[in-house]
């Protein structure tokens, strides 16, 4: 939890400002009991020297009030605000950290967490840490202060009297350990059930077609149904549990004022300055020390909750990258011509017992198609994998004119390769910002060469509103093999110097 909120360091002038102004309104929420014990003693006469009511002291101590509650308004506020900027400012670095660092991972890395994992992890879980660093602001210092203060306040208005605040202080405590016992153990597993959730519901939507085309649109549903129903019931449960601290807090606090005005009224009134302002100062101190310890509580339950989901972001961001680039990267000659050659290359997969790979070798010439053929899983889409170290091989050697591709940056080594994926992945927006995917330049006559060569240009005439037509997310409004065209399409407007199909 503390490394991750490291990220607030840019915001700690921000930080500094919300304490300040938290602990001011928690001041001015203490200051108004004891101007209403005034209030009610000097102003409107129940005080133990006082025998008729003082206008002038009824305007005097209600616009003491009024002030002190306007002012309390406003650093509200203001504090609000801050503590919104700082918390979304804190999600959007961490969430960029996070994707940037989802950016740099091989896909073995991806495979470890899996996809569905990453998005709960850069959006639910990164959402959950920001509500907390939002109530931290404002809590971690009010409660303390309230609390303290109340409870200082109360001794000093009434020491046996208070007593009852200990009393009330110390069932909530025990109430709220036994809701935190039942509860904490719990959060954790929510988080993995909304993985699970996000990872059906993913497999579904993407497999649409092919839940269709045999007939298990039922027991897809029920995948998805089951998966629900058991993050609905543990939550159900959870805040069920929650729930019951809001009850039986307002009946603690309702005891406690009974008591308090019950014994007042019979044993205290009128006793060593004991009168009726002092026992509604009194009431109030202890409704605010009761208000606080509350307080402390939600920032006890929510600490190990967004810990859970610090942790699986750390996951992320402290996740060894199995492919890096070399500390002295060899730059690549101006004259390069694209041979790629295996040697002796050879690629298992993590946890695998057997290579998928063994001793390939051979030279895919520049300027020349090196095409391989074999049945399903012998593995011609992992040897393709191989040269853009999207994996890594386990041993052997890849060159590109000789030089070892681990000796290069992934950046340039990059810059060489026209990749088209196997399943052709298109991204939202136009047909024209697919096809120049990644360039600045916006070269209208390479992208219309590109389409051309890619046998892409007749269907997109055919489109109203041609290279500027709306590609849904996916390619989802488009057909398979357009999807695949417009791929390729993609690969040739980069003008690499090698074309990996």
């Amino acid at each position: 939890m503390i490394k991750v909120l490291k990220f607030l360091k840019p915001y700690k002038w921000g930080v500094l400002i919300v304490f300040i102004f938290v602990a001011l309104r928690a001041f001015l929420d203490l200051l108004l009991p004891l101007i209403l014990g005034f209030l009610v003693n000097e102003g409107i006469g129940l005080g133990e020297n006082s025998v008729s009511p003082q206008v002038d002291k009824i305007w005097f101590y209600a616009g003491l009030m009024l002030a002190a509650t306007l002012t309390s308004i406003v650093v509200t506020i203001t504090s609000g605000y801050m503590e919104s900027r700082i918390s979304a400012g804190f999600a959007r670095d961490l969430r960029k950290a996070v994707y940037k660092k989802i950016e740099s991972y091989s896909l073995r890395e991806v495979d470890h967490f899996t996809t569905s994992s990453l998005i709960t992890r850069s959006t639910n879980d990164i959402q959950q840490l920001q509500q907390v660093v939002n109530m931290l602001l404002r809590m971690i210092i009010l409660a303390p202060f309230l609390a303290i203060g109340a409870i200082t306040l109360s001794i000093m208005q009434n020491p046996t009297l208070s007593l009852l605040l200990v009393v009330s202080i110390v069932s909530l405590i025990v109430m709220i350990t036994i809701i935190f016992t039942i509860t904490m153990p719990r959060f954790q597993l929510v988080q993995k059930l909304v993985d699970r959730l996000n990872l059906v519901t993913r497999e579904n939507l993407s497999g649409l077609r092919v839940v269709r085309a045999y007939n298990t649109q039922d027991f897809q549903a029920k995948r998805i149904d089951d998966a629900s129903k058991a993050s609905m019931m543990l939550n159900i449960f959870v805040n069920r549990v929650m729930g019951l601290m809001w009850p039986i807090m307002g009946l603690i606090m309702g005891l406690t004022s009974v008591a308090i005005v019950y014994l007042g009224s019979v044993y205290f009134i009128g006793i060593d300055g004991f009168d009726p302002g002092t026992m509604m100062a009194l009431m109030q101190y202890s409704m605010r020390a009761i208000m606080a310890f509350m307080f402390m509580s939600f920032i006890f339950i929510m600490i190990p909750r967004a810990a859970i989901s610090a942790r699986r972001i750390m996951e992320v961001l402290e996740m060894e990258i199995g492919i890096k680039d070399p500390e002295n990267p060899i730059a690549l000659p101006e004259n390069i011509q694209g041979e790629v050659t295996f040697k002796d290359v050879t690629f298992k997969y993590p946890d695998a017992d057997l290579p998928v790979l063994s001793d390939i070798s051979f030279t895919a010439e520049a300027g020349k198609t090196t095409a391989f053929i074999g049945s399903t899983g012998s593995g011609k889409s992992t040897l393709i994998n191989l040269i853009p170290r999207f994996y890594e091989r386990t041993s052997g050697e890849i060159t590109i004119d000789g030089i070892d591709i681990k000796d290069i940056t992934q950046f340039d080594l990059h810059k060489l390769l026209g990749y088209v994926p196997q399943k052709g992945i298109l991204f939202g927006g136009t047909i024209q910002e697919n096809i120049l995917f990644g360039q600045t330049s916006t070269d209208e006559e390479t992208m219309r060469k590109a389409s051309d060569i890619a046998q892409a240009t007749e269907f997109i005439d055919e489109k109203e509103e041609g290279y500027q037509y709306n590609i849904a997310q996916g390619g989802s409004n488009v057909s398979g093999g357009q999807r695949q065209r417009l791929s390729i399409a993609r690969a040739i407007a980069k003008k690499p110097l090698i074309y990996i199909f």
